[in-house]
């Protein structure tokens, strides 16, 4: 595991984790990785590491394929709270919500770009495919 935060600590990462024979990486939700899609994205590219994350963020800038809470059902369940509360509920007597609608994305040019083949049947369960 390697924690990163900064565009130096990212280039710092992706190098150890080539140089340690990491073969793909997972990023872990943290604005940082959204801040730094690009970058990240081009790393990945760079250290020839096929790249996952969370969010379809980084898949839009490159990165190979994400998994993870849609964020926009997210933002609408959170407007709801906010409803129920500003009618006077309490937040504590609110149930824990999990999510429930999860996207698959994958980018099939960064696919190419890293030298593999995605099944169809991986392109055909993805929510979004970019091309």
């Amino acid at each position: 595991m390697v924690n990163a935060g900064t565009l130096e600590e990212y280039e710092h990462a992706f190098a150890r984790l080539k140089s340690e024979g990491v073969n793909v990486v997972l990023l872990l939700i943290d604005p940082s990785n959204v801040k730094y899609a690009s970058e990240i994205a081009a790393l990945a590219q760079q250290y020839r590491l096929p790249m996952a994350s969370q969010q379809r963020e980084n898949v839009a800038a490159d990165g190979l394929m994400s998994y993870g809470a849609d964020n926009n059902d997210q933002f609408r369940l959170a407007a709801f709270y906010v409803d129920r509360i500003l009618r006077g509920e309490k937040p504590a007597d609110l149930p824990v919500q999990l999510p429930t609608k999860f996207d698959f994305v994958i980018n099939l040019k960064t696919a190419k770009a890293l030298g593999l083949d995605v099944p169809q049947s991986l392109g055909v369960a993805a929510d979004e495919v970019i091309e």
